[in-house]
């Protein structure tokens, strides 16, 4: 059993509550609350389409209110000291500062060309960290001290707009007329593991990439919801470096569950990769 199970139910319900309720904060009429930067003189500059920058005004948007979260639980709230460490939010008991939980905010938008899918999340490095569990290596604490790790998630759909039309200058008197880059917004919490695929999430980093059904993530079916944290762990821990071999017998490095199953001697049955798997 998990070092804190109780503590870790109880914050995953207080954290999926407040999940749900932050469309208020960041929609209208499923419309985003945001409409641009303004300056001294109120002038208001338009969003760009980028992702990355839709990503981080998300963030500011939501951190304010998830201080006021972690003090209405008990808890402290730290942010990662360096950019790019894990997790983006760590949360402390204010009663026990064992008790820890690790919290990334992500987003992503939803797929243009494939009705309940969405572009995917990475959910953290299976580098240093994560197969040395006492490191301390780009991560705030140890992962061993960590007791659950969630993210909050953001998908939403992007409203293509030709970015030479959208970004100008507006006055507060035009505030409708800008135009909405983002809006109809899933907001949810899953712990990291149940939503995870066997794949990375991104190309040329040592990150773990997310299924892309929608539905499948709110309810944490990814590919290791059969198999449990512990195999997740080994799998992740082992990606890329252990050497199995393939369905001709010839040595490769470790790419997919269905491998790792077949190396461990492992019942296929724990294979969640296969349900409903165009992810």
């Amino acid at each position: 059993m998990k070092k804190y199970s109780k503590e870790k139910a109880e914050f995953f319900r207080e954290l999926s509550n407040f999940a749900n309720s932050i469309g208020k904060i960041i929609s209208k009429d499923d419309k985003w609350t945001i409409k641009g930067f303004i300056d001294i003189f109120k002038n208001i500059y338009s969003i760009s389409n980028d992702t990355k920058i839709i990503s981080k005004v998300l963030e500011i948007q939501i951190f304010p209110y998830l201080i006021t979260f972690a003090e209405k639980i008990g808890y402290n709230l730290e942010l990662a000291t360096h950019q790019n460490w894990y997790p983006d939010l760590t949360f402390i008991s204010k009663t026990n500062e064992d008790i820890k939980f690790a919290v990334d905010l992500k987003t992503t938008y939803k797929d243009d060309k494939r009705d309940g899918f969405c572009n995917g999340f990475t959910l953290g490095s299976h580098g240093e960290y994560f197969i040395n569990r006492n490191s301390t290596k780009n991560i705030q604490y140890s992962y061993n001290e960590y007791s659950g790790h969630f993210c909050i998630g953001v998908i939403y759909s992007r409203n293509i707009l030709d970015e030479s039309e959208n970004l100008k200058i507006y006055n507060l008197e035009c505030l409708e007329q800008i135009p909405d880059v983002i809006g109809d917004f899933i907001f949810f919490a899953q712990e990291k593991w149940k939503m995870a695929s066997d794949k990375p999430g991104s190309g040329n980093t040592a990150n773990i990439g997310s299924i892309k059904n929608i539905e499948d993530i709110i309810k944490g079916d990814g590919v290791f919801a059969k198999a449990g944290e512990d195999i997740f762990d080994d799998y992740w821990s082992n990606y890329g470096r252990l050497q199995v071999k393939d369905k001709n017998n010839n040595r490769k490095a470790l790419s997919s569950f269905e491998e790792y199953i077949r190396y461990r001697g492992l019942s296929d049955k724990i294979n969640n990769s296969k349900m409903r798997r165009k992810r």
